[in-house]
C-alpha cells in the first residue's frame, strides 16, 4: 500500500527486453521494461497484451494491420491472439501488465524473460 516510483525501479536496471516485476494487481504482474530494437512477431492465445508508454516512442507491428505509433502517455492493448511486435529506433521506457506467470515471449521462439521483483 505504499508508493512505487517508477522512475527509481527503471534506474535500477539497464538491460533492455527484460521485464521487472514492481506490483501485484489482480492476479497480474506490472512491470516496467526498457527495450530499443525490435521483438520477434509473436501472440499470446488467452490473454490480452497492455503497453503504456512512460518515456520515448514506440511502434507496435502487426500481421493483419497497420503498424502503430504510441508515445509517452499513451496506450496500446493487444487482444489475445492477435500477432504483435513492438519496437523501437531509441530507449523507450515502458510499463506492461501481464498474468503472473504469462512469458514475454509468447509463442516466439524466444527465451522468456525471468521477470525479477525489484
Amino acid at each position: 500500500m505504499n508508493a512505487i516510483n517508477l522512475a527509481e525501479k527503471l534506474a535500477m536496471f539497464s538491460s533492455h527486453w527484460d521485464p521487472h516485476v514492481v506490483a501485484g494487481y489482480n492476479g497480474n504482474d506490472v512491470m516496467v521494461v526498457k527495450f530499443q530494437g525490435e521483438f520477434p512477431f509473436h501472440k499470446h492465445d488467452d490473454t490480452d497484451d497492455f503497453f503504456l508508454v512512460l518515456e520515448g516512442e514506440m511502434v507496435m507491428d502487426y500481421d493483419t494491420a497497420d503498424p502503430v505509433t504510441v508515445r509517452a502517455g499513451e496506450i496500446v492493448v493487444i487482444p489475445a491472439g492477435q500477432v504483435h511486435r513492438p519496437r523501437a529506433e531509441a530507449e523507450v521506457k515502458v510499463l506492461l501488465i501481464e498474468p503472473k506467470g504469462e512469458p514475454n515471449s509468447g509463442d516466439a521462439d524466444r527465451v522468456a524473460s525471468a521477470k525479477p521483483h525489484i
